[in-house]
């Protein structure tokens, strides 16, 4: 069985896991190409005082007659009365929800899966490492640590997009950078405008020099990319338990009835979609495992 220790599970906060609540969109804001953060509030007074997600975590969002699709958060966990999704349109039911405007309302159940162990990691120097829209999901994470920054030590942002252009929530890396964060961005291709990296994420360890005894790598983007980030941490002597990945499956249900999303003998719904690599090590990477 899979060992889930290293792996925290939150409980849903609602009564039922299964229960939808609609939710008004208060603002849409382009991000880049097909890409938009909705921020939405419950409708229900009770339920937006209640609802609490932790960095990491998702909630699935549904159109009646269309669908459901889980969408990581991606505001900040301090301030969940309002709720921001960072969604790509690429499927059926993100492009219906790309045709709704501020005002229109939508299904939301959650939030689901384990989160990224902020409190674990206390004291720990952090290096954040995603590519595109993996971004998303490691952003509440960097609003908690600014909001406890006396408790991290360095943190380090690598970030990487296909163009300059793809890039999300630029016009947020100045504060980031005012309150401690270092980062490194780079892209598969410039532009003229473009004076930073070129290349992929991975190379860009090579411009730090990282204490392995006190360093946490948090990871999530493209599978490849995950792959050789693990990589390049491990030749850094980072342990495996130490390293967390954010994987991405089909997930249906939410809640592990369903097994769209299973991953190894995991699913990701719920022992994910945040793992410690050390749980994972043995299927992660296999094809059609």
């Amino acid at each position: 069985m899979l060992n889930t220790m290293t792996t925290p599970t939150a409980p849903v906060p609602h009564p039922g896991p299964m229960l939808t609540f609609p939710a008004r969109i208060l603002e849409i804001k382009e991000e880049a190409y097909a890409i938009a953060t909705y921020q939405i509030a419950f409708e229900s007074e009770a339920v937006r005082k209640t609802y609490r997600f932790r960095p990491g975590q998702f909630n699935m969002l549904y159109l009646p007659g269309i669908g459901e699709v889980p969408i990581s958060m991606s505001s900040d966990p301090a301030e969940s009365e309002v709720i921001g999704h960072t969604i790509r349109y690429a499927g059926n039911v993100t492009r219906a929800i790309s045709r709704l405007q501020t005002g229109d309302v939508i299904g939301v159940r959650g939030p689901y899966g384990s989160y990224w162990p902020m409190e674990r990691l206390i004291g720990d120097d952090l290096c954040i490492v995603t590519g595109g829209i993996g971004l998303a999901p490691l952003r509440p994470v960097i609003y908690h640590v600014l909001r406890h920054r006396e408790q991290y030590g360095r943190v380090y942002l690598l970030y990487g997009a296909r163009t300059p252009k793809d890039m999300l929530y630029t016009d947020e890396y100045e504060a980031w950078k005012q309150q401690g964060i270092q980062i490194l961005l780079t892209v598969d291709r410039a532009d003229p405008s473009w004076r930073g990296n070129v290349g992929v994420v991975p190379m860009l360890f090579y411009q730090l020099r990282l204490d392995p005894k006190k360093t946490a790598v948090l990871t999530c983007g493209p599978e490849i990319m995950i792959h050789f980030v693990i990589y390049e941490a491990l030749a850094r002597r980072i342990s495996k338990e130490r390293i967390y990945v954010s994987m991405e499956r089909n997930m249906k249900c939410g809640v592990g009835l369903c097994g769209h999303c299973q991953f190894g003998p995991a699913f990701v719904c719920k022992e994910g979609p945040v793992f410690a690599y050390a749980a994972i090590e043995p299927f992660f990477g296999v094809e059609e495992f």
